[in-house]
């Protein structure tokens, strides 16, 4: 005779869980504000924010009798004040467009340098086996470290005896060899999240290593890419420190030719306004027309 195994009883134990789950302190807040309450929080919070660059453009309209005669904000009560003649003026400085073609000269080959070169060392040592890898991807994390101002002087030297000293091109190098080891680690960071299962079946497929970075990193890791964009073109186009050093009049860039102006006349604020927000209105572009990559770049770190 068989025996037959009773089914053992199946308790189940109810969970009563008591209260609300626990929130964090900015929900409970808004929770106790409101959403209209907050809204109008933040409003007051972004009015006080922009007032500063509100008070620069409308400085930029306006000659320099009116701003010497009053605060921006005389605006309001005399609308009539309003005028393009700093514009014009711009127009037909060639010093200011001359600097404006040099920072574009000098932001657009840093900024590809960097992406390109990083994102190719990112692939390296991210899924490449290698001797010294390690080494590697120690040496750059260290390279972190290393502030601008040390390098000054000992480059300054180097570029004065090989003839880059005073060129766009010395000042193209000098950004893309302290912008790739932040950009390495970042993109480093991101292309090992990659999961393994798609660059080993690539592999077993038989494509090379290029194949693999350019049909299956490079589409992943776009956005990482494109918010490393953003702040490599970002950060060069509005350095003062480098050009300063490296640039001469003629490879000058229109921060270095503001900064110019600002110590010759001193309360000449209708050009310096104009010209900042001529300075500004390429990166603001570019920032844009970006924005929902940067968006895709800060998330994706968090959705991964």
């Amino acid at each position: 005779m068989t025996a037959v195994d009773a089914p053992e009883e199946v308790r189940i134990v109810e969970v009563v869980v008591s209260g609300s789950p626990r929130r964090g302190l900015a929900s409970r807040l808004v929770g106790r504000l409101g959403d209209g309450t907050v809204q109008v929080v933040l409003a007051v919070v972004a009015l006080f924010w922009l007032m500063p660059v509100f008070g620069l453009l409308v400085s930029s309209f306006r000659d320099e009798t009116d701003n010497n005669a009053g605060g921006w904000w005389t605006i309001f009560t005399k609308p009539a004040q309003l005028t393009l003649e700093n514009y014009e003026g711009l127009a037909v400085n060639q010093t200011v467009l001359k600097s404006f073609l040099n920072t574009v000269l000098i932001t657009v080959p840093s900024t590809v340098l960097v992406v390109v070169i990083s994102a190719l060392a990112a692939y390296a040592l991210s899924w490449i086996e290698f001797p010294g890898r390690g080494w590697a991807t120690t040496i750059v994390v260290g390279l972190l470290v290393m502030p601008v101002q040390v390098a000054l002087i000992p480059v300054a030297r180097l570029f004065g005896a090989v003839g880059l000293f005073g060129t766009i091109t010395g000042v193209v190098l000098f950004h893309v060899a302290f912008g790739l080891p932040f950009a390495i680690f970042l993109l480093r960071n991101f292309f090992t999240g990659i999961p393994r299962d798609l660059i080993e079946a690539a592999r077993m497929d038989g494509a090379r290593e290029w194949v693999i970075f350019a049909k299956v990193v490079l589409p992943i890791g776009k956005p990482a890419i494109a918010s490393l964009a953003i702040f490599e073109f970002l950060w060069v186009w509005n350095d003062l420190l480098v050009a300063l050093v490296f640039a001469d009049q003629d490879s000058a860039p229109i921060t270095v030719v503001l900064r110019g102006q600002l110590r010759q006349f001193g309360t000449n604020i209708d050009l310096l306004s104009s010209g900042a927000f001529l300075s500004m209105i390429v990166p603001l572009g570019v920032f844009l027309a970006f924005q929902r990559y940067f968006v895709q770049g800060v998330l994706a770190g968090s959705t991964k």
